[in-house]
């Protein structure tokens, strides 16, 4: 406890980093605080009144984004969208960049061209909020808040009226811009990926009540309880072993040295070993966010279905259900595929290949050039695919969890996309803060936290 006391000590005593840190921590509050804000009509009151009665029979896809949105989505807050927009427009960008050349051309220009990838994405979020504003206050009425053409306790005007719809649909349009500039700014000026950070807080405010929730369910005097938190710590722990696991391949850079009088410095040739750490995941947590996000439509569509008997209504709800082996197996596939593509897209094992062959470092036994460029990409290929199918196995986790027993909101938290995000940011995180001390020469978050004594 002592040590811990003295690196948060450590930690304040860095302006720089103290500076980030109360400006993430300002941001968070303000994203949280809207999270609350209802929009214009609805009676939040009766809102909080209908969610407790509803929490418990809550399912699907829709519970999931409740939780990334950190429960703006059941509420009718403004910030109803979240940051979810703004992913998928990346997703959509991404997949551009391999077939417009106008995009692959932006992304061999550096700063410039990324500056304009960032504004296109931003452009293409604010027209899938304009699609996705309108169906979510149709599900509002449809499914969250039912409106069956009479005034509903928790509206305050006629949800149905053009006066509700059009500054309705401003205001959730506004507010996912309000919360991709929000985690674009904890990103320049803060401390860690600010988008990844805003969905983490999202999803970390629901873990209080699914540990009461499921402590209140339990019938065997708090056994199973307990072993549902050490199922769920072992789950942790795999996840950071996923998400630090690597692969080094031995790097050797010669360097001679010609200077000084005798013929043995004159002709000294000294090698260094190091090595290059692939990652086994090396996509990180973004895999699995874009296939969440693509799963995330069908439950949209749900609200647009008026046939409630019709196949195609019958499988939506099929697929919007994160218990269903319908949904576990599309997004097993979709995992799948986003790994390898952000991992392709992510690691230039040609242009690894070309640093090594000019910064004078060669692979021991392989060639410099395309044969180091086929050795990393062989290397990677058969790394990914286990590591996409471990991604795969966390993430359909909580309904395995759900299958033995454990209640629906702490299932939630047993892999899946909730714990990958939580773990894979807050490891980062830590990693950033580290930097910053080993930099000011301080033990790191990771170890003892005594301050090392430097000369």
């Amino acid at each position: 406890m002592k040590g811990f006391v003295q690196t948060i000590k450590n930690i304040w005593s860095i302006t720089e980093l103290r500076e980030k840190l109360i400006l993430t921590f300002f941001f968070l509050i303000v994203y949280r605080f809207g999270s609350y804000i209802p929009l214009p009509g609805i009676d939040v009151n009766e809102v909080t009144r209908l969610l407790a009665a509803q929490s418990e029979d809550q399912r699907g896809l829709l519970g999931l984004l409740n939780s990334f949105t950190g429960g703006s989505f059941n509420r009718a807050s403004i910030l109803a969208l979240g940051i979810m927009p703004y992913i998928s427009a990346s997703i959509v960008v991404q997949l551009m960049g391999l077939a417009v050349p106008y995009l692959q051309k932006l992304q061999k220009d550096g700063d410039s061209g990324r500056k304009k990838i960032t504004q296109i994405t931003r452009w293409l979020t604010i027209a899938i909020c304009l699609v996705q504003a309108p169906a979510y206050l149709t599900l509002l009425q449809t499914q969250l808040l039912p409106y069956n053409g009479g005034f509903h306790s928790a509206y305050l005007v006629d949800p149905g009226t053009f006066w509700f719809i059009f500054p309705s649909t401003i205001i959730l349009v506004t507010g996912t811009i309000f919360t991709m500039w929000m985690g674009e700014k904890i990103t320049d000026r803060g401390i860690g990926n600010g988008i990844s950070i805003l969905i983490m807080v999202g999803i970390l405010a629901d873990f209080p009540r699914a540990l009461i929730n499921a402590f209140e369910l339990d019938t065997t005097g708090g056994i199973m309880f307990l072993l549902e938190i050490v199922a769920l710590l072992v789950v942790i722990m795999l996840c950071v072993l996923l998400v630090q696991a690597v692969r080094k391949v031995p790097v050797q850079y010669v360097r001679r040295a010609q200077a000084g009088s005798s013929s043995y410095m004159r002709s000294m040739t000294d090698s260094v070993r190091s090595y290059i750490p692939l990652k086994v995941n090396a996509s990180g947590v973004m895999p699995i966010i874009f296939a969440q996000a693509i799963m995330f439509l069908p439950a949209t569509l749900v609200g647009l279905v008026s046939e409630a008997d019709s196949p195609m209504m019958m499988f939506l709800a099929k697929v919007s259900d994160p218990f269903s082996w319908q949904h576990s197996a599309i997004f097993a596939v979709l995992i799948v595929v986003f790994t390898f593509f952000y991992t392709a897209i992510t690691i230039p094992v040609n242009q690894m290949a070309d640093d090594l062959k000019r910064n004078g470092g060669i692979i021991p036994g392989i060639k410099p050039g395309k044969d180091t460029a086929d050795y990393l990409d062989d290397i990677l290929s058969k790394i990914t695919f286990p590591g996409s199918l471990f991604l795969v196995f966390v993430a359909i986790l909580p309904a395995i969890a759900h299958l033995f027993g454990v209640d629906q909101s702490l299932a939630m938290f047993y892999g899946g996309t909730s714990l990958l995000i939580m773990v894979a940011v807050i490891l980062d995180t830590i990693q950033q803060i580290n930097t910053y001390l080993l930099n000011h020469h301080y033990d790191g978050l990771m170890s003892t936290g005594r301050t090392k004594n430097v000369a």
